[in-house]
């Protein structure tokens, strides 16, 4: 029997509550509670399977344009999520890590993304990365403001400066880039989702929205991906 092919790092950009949410006569945030229920569904599904990293675009750097109420909604969600998590990643042996500026969140939020890095440091399972007030853009300008530093304090030569160097001073460093990335929902674009690292990530987008995905459709994603020849710009 032929071994099954997993990716090493999977991403999904969690897209479709809100349209989910319209077709059903009901407000986002019902739509957003949905799939903050498919969300912790999906991780400890790829945790028991033994995925090795998973990234997911919790809130765009973007979304701070929607409706106060809404955004209010979300920020209530995650703290919601992030006590659960405390309970139940943990017991899963997930290392939870944060991508992205948290520092503009209240002080509660900000104390449970402490809270639970630090009390997952240690876990040697499936690392789960969540977006947070995260931007592709915003992550690479992050990057080359830390590289400038250490050209300005003279450890660090401008001609030193290479993709590597680029990599080590991103919110994923020392992780594998994705080998794919799955948009449900059927929306046909990248939102500014780990731009440098999806370089030859395999996207997939998948015409399902984020509250009805299962792990039936991962599984089907993964047999899609499995069928792929990647290259990496080879023959």
């Amino acid at each position: 029997m032929a071994e099954r092919v997993l990716p090493q790092h999977l991403g999904i950009i969690m897209d479709g509550n809100g349209r989910w949410a319209r077709k059903r006569g009901l407000p986002r945030s019902a739509g957003h509670a949905a799939g903050a229920k498919v969300f912790k569904q999906i991780v400890l599904y790829c945790g028991g399977i033994g995925l090795k990293y998973l990234t997911v675009y919790a809130f765009s750097t973007e979304n701070w344009k929607r409706p106060h109420d809404e955004v209010l909604s979300l920020i209530g969600l995650f703290k919601l999520y992030l006590r659960d998590a405390l309970d139940h990643f943990l017991d899963r042996n997930i290392k939870v890590r944060f991508m992205g500026d948290t520092s503009v969140f209240d002080p509660q939020l900000q104390d449970l993304i402490e809270e639970i890095q630090n009390v997952s440091a240690d876990r040697t399972g499936m690392v789960l990365n969540i977006a947070l007030n995260y931007g592709g853009r915003a992550e690479i300008v992050r990057a080359v403001r830390m590289l400038a530093e250490e050209v300005r304090d003279g450890s660090l030569r401008p001609e030193q400066i290479d993709e590597a160097s680029i990599s080590r001073h991103l919110y994923t460093a020392g992780q594998p880039d994705p080998d794919l990335i799955i948009r449900p929902s059927g929306e046909q674009r990248v939102s500014n989702f780990m731009l440098w690292q999806s370089a030859y990530t395999e996207y997939l987008v998948m015409d399902v929205l984020w509250p009805d995905f299962t792990p039936k459709e991962l599984e089907r994603a993964f047999d899609l991906y499995a069928a792929r020849d990647r290259r990496f710009g080879g023959i």
